[in-house]
């Protein structure tokens, strides 16, 4: 096995070293390196979740042992193991394998590996190219791997926390696996935070003091991030108390170093990646479900996350149209209203707006009446765009016009009894179109029976043909 990393400047002046140079460089990095670099695994019986991957008997566990790689992409949230997993893949595989790193690489280091890649083929030998971070190729760079992939010069791996659908372009994902991966549980974290305690290249060689429950908080704490994890663990160590107890030195953590390492949880958030929709649609769904507890979970989870307010103000605003409408005429002002609050102070203060908003929505009578009404009158409109506009109803500004029957007919309604005319206002090849189906829920079922009234007027003031 071959294993290259793509590295760019003076780093490149590091190949010339000897075996001996580089073994013994990588001890002493590997040594000052973080904790979870340390631990990083390299087979799969050493690998902490995922079992629905790489379980025993597992189709990607197979592919890997059999050494039978095709192109594929890990998706999935920071610290679960992705950039692991293609390096246990470099470790058990009998192809070459090249660490390319989408952050630093151009087309030009691209084009280099695709040339050293097609040279290996030649010789007989299959190359694998690890992508860490490949939503930061943009589509030219991505278009630039993809000739390579189709004609097998190259076995893709990528790894994202972006959903590919949005981030990869599209041929270049149709030749891929995408695996998700999923956040580690409280247990694979306890279990890896151990091995972390136990592990020569962890903290094997010193004596730790640590609570019982000291290893759950920390995995609590880091969220399904086995990066996150290992890291406040090595932040607890390097900060606990050192003693002597019996001529030996001991590191005790305490309860209040352990609480100062977790005292500010990083929100899983990114205001343009996937996490971002996952949460407004969370907080859209609360609401629509009338769960005001859950909707103002999801509204701090964003806020405090750092989302713009305004953003979520927009959303709310949507949200009363879209899923109260008539049912609560209001929901409409006092979604305005909060934004204009929001846009007015600006967080933190808005805050409590925002919470008022996304309450009142959650509890009102639902209806999407409106949004229903809206689409199939736009599947109408887009299917019949050249539908001329009935001639009773245009506009007859001009003499001409009127020569030509523009306007011709039109009633007035506000001159009749009752406020109403049976005149036809809809093209005649969709005159018995009813779009607008109001329900029962709330003040909607006022304008339900009025609607009723409406239309029975008409049906019988309606001149027979």
């Amino acid at each position: 096995m071959e294993v290259l990393t793509v590295m760019t400047g003076e780093a490149k002046g590091m190949e010339q070293m000897t075996l001996g140079q580089m073994s013994l460089f990588q001890e002493q990095v590997n040594m000052s390196s973080p904790l979870a670099s340390r631990l990083r695994p390299e087979t799969l019986d050493d690998y902490v979740g995922q079992e629905h991957l790489v379980g025993k008997g597992k189709v990607l566990r197979q592919m890997i042992e059999k050494d039978m790689i095709s192109s594929m992409i890990f998706w999935g949230p920071p610290g679960v193991g992705k950039t692991t997993l293609a390096r246990i893949i470099a470790h058990m595989t009998h192809a070459s394998f090249i660490d390319f790193s989408a952050v630093t690489s151009g087309i030009k280091e691209i084009k280099e590996v695709m040339k050293r890649a097609e040279d290996s083929r030649m010789m007989g030998m299959k190359t694998i190219v690890f992508v860490d971070e490949i939503h930061r190729f943009n589509k030219t760079q991505q278009d630039a791997l993809l000739p390579a992939v189709e004609d097998g010069t190259i076995i893709l791996i990528g790894a994202t926390t972006e959903n590919p659908y949005f981030e990869v372009n599209g041929a270049l994902l149709s030749r891929c696996k995408v695996f998700v991966l999923q956040g580690l549980k409280t247990e694979d974290l306890v279990e890896l935070l151990d091995r972390a305690l136990t592990d020569a290249r962890g903290f094997g060689g010193q004596n730790i003091r640590m609570e019982g429950e000291a290893l759950t908080m920390i995995a609590n704490f880091a969220n399904g991030d086995a990066r996150m994890a290992l890291s406040t663990l090595e932040m607890a160590v390097l900060n606990g108390d050192l003693v002597q107890e019996n001529g030996q030195e001991v590191t005790v953590v305490t309860p209040e170093t352990l609480e100062q390492c977790t005292s500010k949880k990083s929100l899983l958030y990114d205001k343009k990646g996937e996490e971002h929709y996952n949460l407004i649609s969370a907080l859209h769904k609360s609401m629509r479900n009338s769960d005001p507890d859950a909707a103002v979970y999801w509204l701090a989870r964003m806020l405090e996350a750092g989302e713009d307010p305004l953003y979520v103000a927009r959303r709310v605003v949507r949200f009363a149209s879209e899923d109260i409408g008539l049912a609560d005429p209001r929901a409409l002002e006092i979604a305005v209203a909060a934004y204009q609050a929001c846009h007015f102070i600006g967080m933190p203060e808005c805050s409590v707006n925002l919470t008022q908003a996304v309450t009142y929505m959650a509890m009102v009578p639902k209806s999407n009446a409106m949004e229903v009404a809206y689409y199939a009158a736009r599947q109408d409109a887009l299917a019949q765009l050249a539908e001329p506009v009935p001639l009773v109803i245009r506009n007859a500004p001009t003499k001409l016009m009127k020569d030509l029957n523009y306007g011709k007919g039109y009633q007035y309604a506000h001159d009749t009894k009752e406020k109403i005319t049976a005149m036809q206002c809809l093209p005649d090849s969709l005159a018995d179109r009813e779009y607008y189906q109001p329900t029962d829920q709330g003040l909607e079922a006022r304008f339900k029976e009025r609607l009723a009234q409406i239309k029975e007027w008409k049906r019988k003031h309606r001149e027979t043909p």
